[in-house]
């Protein structure tokens, strides 16, 4: 076996505290996880892991085992960057997670462009609605809405999340426009909800989007829009997603008046010293999204 895959292995599983998530993450079965370790152990013929059904720790041995692993592979990266800034050509991989309205509606645009003026990059792009720990994930990149409570995060602020309530003229035709709040309890709201079941943090004195009161409820606002579209009730969506139906006339913006207070949207990172190819991506995607955002005001 490669013994440097098999260092990696074991530091993302320590990490991660999953044979499975190291497995999928190195495309791989949890039982070549598993022997990745037993190889690991065999040439140091000591345990570094102990294992039960439920859970693994590590043994004295593991402990240092994994502080030199990690050192290892730290050092084998910025190796190749500071190779890569000999060459001035950043090359390889950078994985990003973001939320799936602003995945597709900014960022996959600004990323084909890039991926056609750095020909030696590559980007993977998780779109997930999840709250996912910057700590447990093997993302480079997260991109991020609303207040950030978690000081050892480097962020960026590329812009504002801002709402806009909408329905199609259809349902406004045969219902009316409501006028306040209030009033939204007299009609068919479509709301948004987490993919672990939370509802949209809208700070809203109504809750009229809720599970128990909204007519549909989904983890996804391009399909809401869509309903919406097709006269079956309000939605409260962000202006990026819904602006070029608002301009084509396909859905109308209602109670302007009460929109919720727009989130900053930050790009986040672990560390503050980057690799050439995610310095590349940052400078390159900030400006781009800051642009966007702006002209999307």
């Amino acid at each position: 076996m490669d013994k440097l895959k098999s260092m990696e292995v074991f530091v993302f599983v320590v990490e991660s505290g999953s044979f499975r998530q190291a497995a999928n993450h190195f495309d791989i079965s949890a039982t070549m996880a598993g022997k990745h370790i037993q190889y690991l152990e065999s040439s140091l013929e000591t345990r570094i892991l102990n294992r039960t059904t439920r859970k693994h720790s590590l043994t004295e041995s593991g402990q240092i085992y994994y502080q030199e692993c990690k050192r290892i592979i730290e050092d084998i990266s910025l190796a190749e960057n500071k190779i890569q800034q000999l060459e001035n050509t950043p090359i390889g991989t950078i994985k990003i997670n973001t939320p799936i309205t602003i995945g597709c509606e900014l960022l996959a645009p600004i990323i084909a462009n890039f991926l056609q003026k750095y020909p030696l990059l590559d980007v993977e792009m998780i779109l997930d609605n999840s709250l996912v720990d910057p700590f447990q994930s093997d993302a480079d990149i997260f991109l991020r809405i609303g207040e950030l409570n978690d000081s050892n995060l480097i962020a960026r602020k590329v812009g504002d999340y801002k709402m806009r309530f909408c329905a199609s003229p259809s349902y406004l035709s045969k219902y009316g426009e409501p006028n306040n709040l209030e009033s939204l309890k007299d009609h068919s709201c479509l709301g948004f909800v987490y993919n672990q079941g939370q509802m949209q943090s809208l700070k809203l004195n109504s809750d009229a989007f809720n599970k128990r009161n909204a007519r549909l409820t989904s983890n996804n606002g391009h399909a809401l829009k869509i309903v919406a579209v097709h006269g079956a009730g309000i939605v409260l969506q962000p202006t990026i997603l819904v602006d070029k139906e608002i301009e084509k006339g396909t859905l109308v913006e209602v109670l302007t008046e009460f929109v919720p207070e727009p989130k900053p949207i930050h790009l986040l990172l672990r560390n503050r010293i980057l690799s050439i190819k995610n310095r590349t991506f940052m400078d390159y995607v900030v400006k781009k999204l800051q642009k966007e955002l702006q002209d999307n005001s």
